[in-house]
Parts: structure tokens; sequence; C-alpha cells
């Protein structure tokens, strides 16, 4: 289930913007490390780098994530 929540430049009790319940790894342990954060906005996936969150997000169909995954060993997902 996509969960909402009120975004953080909502500042006035006029501003009603939402962002997308962003997720990063648990096996993401600081600052250095390689990942990515992912949202899911039926019917696709949001993918993006965790270090640039204003940087460019991969839109693969959940179908395909989900292909992705399966491929995946079970530690790394």
């Amino acid at each position: 289930m996509l969960r909402w929540r009120k975004s953080s430049f909502s500042k006035t009790s006029e501003g009603d913007c939402v962002e997308i319940a962003w997720r990063k790894s648990s096996l993401s342990q600081g600052g250095g490390s390689d990942c990515v954060e992912i949202a899911h906005n039926h019917p696709h996936v949001l993918v993006r780098d965790s270090k640039n969150i204003t940087g460019p997000v991969s839109r693969p169909a959940v179908t395909r994530w989900e292909s992705f995954l399966s491929h995946l060993p079970r530690a790394e997902r």
C-alpha cells in the first residue's frame, strides 16, 4: 500500500503538497554507501540514487522490477 505524507515543503496550513515515501535498503549502513532508494507508484516502481535525490529517477513497471528482483540472491533483496 502506498503511504503518502505531507511534504516538508508544505510550510503553511494552505500547503497540501505530498511526497512519495522513498525507502532505502536496510543494508545501507552510512553516508558512504552506494545505495538506491525505491518508492512504489503503481503501476511503476521509482528508483533513484540515494546520494542524488534531485537527480534522474528510473520508472520500471512493477512486473519488470519484480523480474529483476527474482534474479538477485535472497540476501540482496
